[in-house]
């Protein structure tokens, strides 16, 4: 009798402790404005090296997920641990506003690092390209530098997103700027360039052939072309190249799970995990699938057109408004 006592009490011992167990689990939460199919897979990779954490994310475009953090930060609670978009210039101003815990990962010294200043605010986890994507079922002669898509072949068949409702066609349409002034967005206006909403839809339509090409993001023309579209993505020798930034948001409960979330993206096994999905690590020593016909990420950052991020966050109005007014006539 006493040792059926005893057997029950150890049952009971053990699935309290289970219990117990799995309510301590660690919680992780992400805010991101990644593709589903990249931030599911290093969710799951996570999962395999930590069990011990639980892991979600909300997936949505960077306007989206500052708004969503703003209206948080509002009510006094922001839910996210982590957040990581493309945005670096919303990183500079979550930064100035003492909104990010800052956190060096041991994998820094692994990476290429095009932050200037780095202090461990934020960290770029990816390097997003930009080229120019064209359709190869009518494109014969591609071209190989910017201002050949301001020639004749390419006269109203040219796009690129509104810079106005794209971060990215924003830091594009700067860094372009910077290089070759306004003049070039005149040219471009001249031979009947187009403005799409968004980097998703001139892609879209150069792959339909309304367009004969556009100014592209890498993993979104990669994709397609996965698909089957007849697309090529070429990158002229000023390469635009946008670091894609991770950091923990200051207030964090789970700041040990976070930073181990950082480090996982940083390993091998993460940035693997994002050159899979057609668009650049920053790990060092990282193979380029020849699929993708990608620089490596040291190319990359020699061959890139600087960024003067103050000038980016100081100068987006009036850029933005410029590049309407040039373009669109407003």
């Amino acid at each position: 009798m006493i040792k059926r006592h005893s057997t029950l009490l150890l049952s009971l011992t053990l699935i309290f402790s289970a219990a117990n167990s799995a309510y301590a689990q660690e919680q992780l939460i992400v805010y991101t404005s990644m593709k589903e199919s990249l931030i599911g897979e290093l969710k799951e990779g996570f999962k395999q090296q930590h069990p011990e954490i639980a892991m979600d994310y909300q997936s949505a475009g960077a306007g989206k997920l500052m708004a969503k953090i703003a209206a948080e930060k509002e009510s006094g609670t922001i839910m996210a641990d982590i957040i990581w978009t493309s945005e670096v210039p919303d990183f500079y101003n979550m930064k100035k506003n003492g909104m990010l815990e800052p956190y060096i990962s041991p994998e820094v010294a692994n990476i290429v690092n095009p932050i200037p200043d780095y202090d461990g605010s934020f960290t770029p986890v990816r390097l997003g390209t930009l080229g120019i994507a064209y359709n190869t079922r009518y494109v014969k002669q591609p071209p190989a530098t910017w201002q050949d898509i301001l020639g004749p072949e390419f006269k109203g068949a040219y796009g690129v997103a509104n810079p106005a409702l794209s971060g990215t066609s924003y830091m594009s349409v700067a860094l372009l700027k910077s290089l070759y002034g306004w003049e070039y967005f005149e040219k471009m206006k001249e031979n009947k360039g187009k403005v799409g909403k968004g980097s998703g839809q001139v892609v879209d339509d150069t792959a339909s052939g309304d367009l004969l090409a556009s100014l592209a993001v890498d993993y979104i023309t990669n994709d397609k072309i996965a698909k089957g579209a007849t697309l090529k993505l070429v990158y002229p020798q000023e390469m635009l190249v946008i670091p894609s930034p991770v950091a923990i948001m200051k207030g964090s409960k789970n700041i040990n799970a976070a930073q181990k979330f950082i480090d996982f993206i940083l390993s091998e096994q993460g940035q693997n995990i994002i050159v899979q999905e057609g668009t650049l690590p920053v790990r060092k020593g990282i193979s380029i699938p020849e699929k993708f016909a990608m620089p490596s990420a040291e190319e990359a950052i020699a061959r890139a057109i600087p960024i003067d991020y103050e000038s980016l966050i100081s100068n987006k109005e009036e850029t933005v408004k410029q590049f309407g007014r040039i373009l669109q006539g407003r």
